[in-house]
């Protein structure tokens, strides 16, 4: 799923400087209006890495929430089991 994602972005970025150099080559605008236009376009992918990341951060905390529950859960589980298991023992050794 992340490799989906990365793809699509990488994706994205290549066809934003793909469009950007034919933009200038074609371009019937003068320099001062296509510059204006690629930094509009920089800032354009500038947020959206930025949007991009801030959405992997918290998907990536939320992922380590989820993970600490488990190990948690696991860690209740296992102690219960052993303190059972100890009581059965006991239980064993006292009837011998």
């Amino acid at each position: 799923m992340s490799d989906n994602s990365g793809s699509k972005a990488s994706f994205f970025l290549v066809g934003i400087g793909i469009g950007a150099v034919l933009g200038i080559l074609f371009a019937p605008k003068s320099g001062e209006d296509t510059r204006e236009f690629l930094g509009k376009r920089a800032d354009e992918g500038r947020e959206y890495a930025q949007r991009k990341a801030r959405e992997l951060r918290e998907r990536a905390d939320e992922l380590l929430n989820h993970s600490d529950e488990v190990v948690k859960n696991s860690k209740e589980k296992l102690s219960a089991a052993l303190d059972a298991g100890k009581e059965a023992y006991q239980r064993e050794k006292s009837k011998n």
